[in-house]
């Protein structure tokens, strides 16, 4: 069976555990596919030729940073437990996925990396719809629930983020009730900031 990870990147991609002379304790925390990257409907970015940034992401993630809040990853990625990649595949794309980021965010890539490999059938807690990989970020980094905003695109996302106590944002058609904010296009993401 494949664990769930805690995956934190080291000072090569410009982040550690927080970034140097950061004090904060918040963080806009992040699902992957369809956030970050664009999803690969019914797949899996499997290497980092399929990982194509959501470019539309960067404005916000720059300002948030500025703000104080620390980047984190919160990524469910079954493909893993299905075995249609391996883990070392995973961690491939996610160094890639740094290094673009750091080549947009100024030589800073995200502050954390968090991901859960185990598939859904596994009831695991730290899965999403499960808030366990937002309880433990937020345990490892002092961070206040309040304070803290979770963007995903699926339902799920939002539940997790509810049950962490943090805000949440869904990107697409979703019911109003889903999460805290809903928003169509990743081009309305910047106007989040208003409300950080």
């Amino acid at each position: 069976m494949w664990e769930c990870m805690l995956f934190v990147w080291k000072n090569e991609y410009g982040c550690s555990h927080v970034n140097e002379g950061m004090n904060t304790n918040k963080a806009l925390f992040l699902d992957r596919d369809g956030v970050i990257n664009h999803r690969i409907v019914g797949g899996y970015v499997r290497n980092q030729h399929e990982f194509i940034l959501q470019s539309e992401i960067i404005p916000l993630l720059r300002a948030a940073r500025q703000m104080g809040y620390l980047l984190i990853l919160v990524s469910n990625q079954q493909g893993v437990g299905k075995g249609v990649m391996t883990l070392e595949e995973l961690e491939h794309v996610h160094e890639y996925m740094q290094e673009v980021l750091a080549s947009e965010l100024d030589g800073k890539g995200l502050d954390d990396i968090n991901y859960c490999t185990e598939l859904a059938s596994a009831n695991s807690i730290r899965r999403k719809p499960a808030p366990g990989m937002l309880l433990e970020a937020i345990s490892e980094h002092s961070l206040d629930p309040t304070l803290c905003w979770f963007i995903g695109d699926s339902v799920s996302d939002a539940q997790a983020g509810r049950a962490a106590g943090v805000h949440t944002v869904l990107i697409g058609e979703h019911p109003a009730e889903s999460a805290d904010v809903i928003i169509p296009h990743h081009s309305g993401l910047l106007a989040l900031i208003d409300l950080f």
